[in-house]
């Protein structure tokens, strides 16, 4: 078994091994810094007597391999290993950020549980079990950080499997084995969590914790991504210059910008609904042109959506008919469908589009494509038309 230096000290990034086997890129040291990756931090990185160490995990026998391709080690030679410390240090930050965020959250809706974690250099996310107002993340926010200024300490402890306080620890127990020890995480006394990574030693060097988004992660629940450190205070300053030009654009008091913001939403949500019904309505007052003996409809449908332009074209279709429809935003959104097997659409609409720079594809009785050129309108609509009196003449 591989001798863990990162359990003991997650400060010390250099060291001396020696080495035990190597397979190919894989190499196996007696002892090692380099973290293998758990508890949804990704692994670390370095080098090992200058040969750069790309990935480390844990094999089935419990033995920690580092990948270090094109190595010319051997085993029994005694090396200098090196792991990133930067990027280590920013893991560290990341993990300890994670426990206060959740920890913090928490104290805003007690039911909240994580399904998934993920620290790296590029993402710091926790996804919960579901969705947070603004309003909830703001104040866990601000408890966070004032647990960063207050400097608590953050400290390791192992607890046996049938210790009555365990009770206290944020745990999975299901996760772990029998006979595998404990390794619980104390930020001062606002947190207790089952945890065997790495983090920072007191909550100050964090610095900063910011939440700069949350999205919908389907079934898992809600993915709330932070920063910590630098890149926090850097997020924080970009995100007041983008919020002072909104406020600015929007013509308001800072304060009531979300309310404001909220109205405008509705606003243009309501705006969209009555659209959408109107080009309903003008659909289905279009008259069709008789070409060789099929009812062709040439419709232009302004500042709609697919959904309006595929309802159409679909109850043409279905009728015998073809339709041939024009959607009219920033873009041109151009829908063909038949129910005529001489008008096929996936070979017409392509071949029609392409001159005005414009792409389509589907199958032989629907197919859909666009173009940037919306004055093009009644130009595509004709040679459309005329490409589908080609076809049926």
């Amino acid at each position: 078994m591989t001798d863990e230096i990162f359990r003991r000290d997650g400060y010390g990034f250099e060291f001396e091994a020696n080495v035990v086997s190597v397979s190919g890129d894989e190499v196996i040291l007696d002892s090692t810094a380099f973290y293998p990756g758990g508890g949804g931090q990704v692994c670390d990185t370095g080098s090992i007597r200058g040969n750069a160490v790309t990935e480390v995990y844990t094999d089935k026998n419990g033995d920690i391999v580092h990948k270090v391709p094109g190595n010319d080690l051997k085993p029994g030679e005694r090396i200098w290993c090196s792991v990133d410390w930067d990027r280590r240090y920013d893991l560290m930050q990341g993990h300890t950020g994670e426990h206060l965020l959740f920890c913090s959250l928490r104290r805003q809706c007690e039911d909240l549980a994580i399904t998934k974690i993920y620290i790296s250099p590029e993402s710091k996310y926790v996804i919960v079990n579901h969705d947070l107002t603004w309003e909830q993340i703001g104040a866990a926010v601000r408890f966070a950080n004032q647990a960063i200024a207050d400097n608590l300490p953050v400290t390791h402890s192992v607890m046996d499997r049938d210790d009555p306080d365990l009770e206290k620890v944020r745990i999975k127990l299901d996760r772990i084995p029998e006979g595998e020890e404990i390794t619980v995480v104390a930020i001062g006394d606002i947190d207790l969590s089952a945890c065997s990574g790495i983090h920072v030693m007191e909550t100050s060097e964090l610095e900063m914790l910011l939440v700069d988004r949350k999205v919908s992660a389907g079934a898992e629940g809600t993915a709330i991504h932070f920063k910590v450190g630098k890149a926090a205070k850097d997020e924080a300053l970009a995100l007041s210059g983008i919020a002072l030009e909104i406020v600015d654009g929007i013509g308001c008091k800072t304060e009531d910008s979300p309310k404001a913001v909220a109205n405008a939403r509705a606003d243009a949500e309501l705006k969209g609904r009555l659209l959408k019904q109107a080009a309903k309505k003008l659909a289905s007052s279009a008259v069709p042109e008789k070409i060789g003996g099929k009812d062709v409809y040439c419709v232009s449908l302004p500042g709609t959506d697919r959904a309006v332009l595929t309802e159409f074209a679909e109850s043409v279709k279905s009728k015998g008919g073809v339709a041939l429809v024009v959607g009219v935003t920033d873009t041109l959104a151009v829908i063909m469908a038949s129910g005529d097997p001489a008008v096929d659409c996936r070979k017409l609409l392509p071949e029609v589009l392409k001159p005005f720079g414009g792409r389509g594809g589907g199958k032989p009785d629907f197919a859909q494509g666009g173009i940037q050129d919306v004055s093009a309108e009644d130009d595509v609509l004709k040679a459309l038309r005329d490409a589908v009196a080609k076809s049926l003449n």
